[in-house]
């Protein structure tokens, strides 16, 4: 954290207000505050700032008519509200009006140095994207790509500084980030937006016309070739070609494809006849490629002539800020597809979608959201809806641990959490198997198996 961030707090409660300026003046900060809306405006009239942390209640204003304001006055500062236990409609309106991140009181020290943090980073890549922002802005609606989030703004970012040249992009995600969307958006922000985009589904072309598929055949080639047939690369000259799932290319192709990135040249099938074309490639997966590579399933230099510029596209549950905001943008969307009416969503509603881990991430409330409009019907929407969210809530009982890519020995590991239990308990079998949430018989029983000797 910088020590020239200036924070501005904003809490009617003198104690609270006091115990807020020391937290953050005790991390390097700037501090001011203020006991009410109008006394803030004119801090922010008076003086720059970075973030804002404001407190919800604040007399007879409240921290939405501040946010309000800063939107609409200072729409790059970073803005945290607090909100009462319990009031997640307050979070959801704030977050939905364009606030970083919301924090339910009572809260920890580190939680208000982690929401002040995420919002000066968001501010600051607001600040780097100013310019992005109103070019993509049109963009955003033709291949809808939508999003508020710090994560997003660095997909836009990106976008913005390679989509005018033709570097090979790579982009990586989960299944239903958007992978497609994001290559559309470097297509039509591009010198080639009005010529061909072509999309090929990498996994969905049966190996024995791919080839032909991909790069062309002449007549003859092969049973059935009675005609020229142009392939799609040919066919997308001067334009893109978005190979969606890489990963699943069969090596044949593999090699095909390594010579036309090297070599910008194509060769139909049955003929030795060189073509040299101007394509531009994006390709995507959801896999791990270097792994793939590690195991032999994937060309090392291809993966290399591909991952030029790569692009992550962000799962759902890392930017929960702008599930509302697409949300509301999937409503109008559906309404207008299907000639219904925009049904409106409850702050119930909301609480539950934010609260869901979305497996399947867009792509999944996207869906769910078409079903909601089709039918009207609030329990399709939120179906099993529960049963995920027990099994996400066990989940955040555990700590934090990054599985490595190169993966890892599962026994080792296991014999290390034993032995650093025990440590911790200083050496207590029976407050280790607790700490361990163990039984003392099955605690004892690997104790043996990994002859650990206390």
């Amino acid at each position: 954290m910088n020590s020239n961030n200036r924070i501005l707090v904003v809490e009617d409660e003198p104690e609270q207000r006091q115990l807020i300026c020391d937290i953050l003046t005790a991390s390097d900060f700037i501090v001011i505050s203020a006991d009410c809306v109008e006394q803030a405006i004119l801090q922010l009239k008076k003086q720059p700032f970075d973030a804002v942390f404001s407190d919800w209640k604040l007399g007879e204003l409240s921290g939405i008519d501040l946010l309000n304001y800063v939107k609409r006055n200072f729409p790059d500062l970073g803005f945290v509200i607090a909100t009462a236990y319990g009031t997640i409609n307050h979070a959801v309106d704030a977050l939905k009006k364009g606030a970083d991140d919301y924090l339910p009181k009572p809260f920890k020290r580190q939680e208000l140095l982690l929401t002040i943090d995420k919002a000066l980073k968001a501010s600051h890549l607001r600040q780097q994207n100013k310019q992005l922002s109103a070019q993509l802005s049109e963009q955003h609606q033709l291949v809808s790509l939508v999003g508020k989030a710090p994560c997003m703004q660095k997909v836009y970012q990106r976008i913005n500084k390679i989509s005018a040249t033709n570097a090979t992009v790579l982009i990586l995600g989960e299944s239903g980030t958007g992978k497609e969307l994001a290559a559309r958006a470097l297509h039509e922000s591009s010198p080639r937006k009005n010529e061909k985009f072509i999309a090929i589904n990498c996994g969905a072309i049966a190996e024995s016309i791919a080839e032909g598929e991909l790069f062309g055949a002449e007549k003859g080639a092969y049973t059935g070739a009675n005609t020229l047939k142009i392939g799609r690369f040919e066919a997308a000259d001067h334009g893109t070609v978005f190979l969606d799932e890489i990963g699943e290319l069969s090596p044949s192709l593999q090699s095909h494809l390594l010579r036309f990135l090297q070599e910008g040249c194509i060769n139909r099938l049955g003929s030795n006849e060189e073509i040299k074309l101007d394509v531009r490639v994006i390709a995507a997966t959801h896999r791990n490629l270097e792994d793939d590579v590690k195991q032999g399933k994937f060309r090392e230099d291809l993966f290399y002539r591909l991952n030029v510029v790569p692009i992550h596209m962000p799962a759902l549950r890392e930017r929960q800020q702008d599930i509302a905001l697409l949300a509301d943008h999937f409503i109008q969307q559906h309404a207008k597809q299907h000639n219904c009416p925009a049904p409106q969503l409850s702050s119930a509603l909301y609480r539950q979608l934010l609260d869901y881990h979305w497996p399947g991430n867009v792509r999944e409330l996207s869906n769910r959201i078409e079903r909601f409009v089709l039918l009207d019907d609030e329990q399709e929407l939120v179906q099993n809806f529960a049963h995920a969210n027990k099994v996400t809530q066990d989940t955040k009982k555990l700590p934090d641990f990054t599985f490595p890519e190169a993966g890892f020995n599962w026994e080792h590991f296991e014999r290390y959490c034993l032995s650093q239990a025990l440590t911790i308990n200083q050496g207590n079998k029976t407050k280790a198997a607790k700490y361990l949430q163990m039984s003392y018989k099955a605690f004892l029983y690997r104790l043996e198996k990994y002859q650990i000797i206390v």
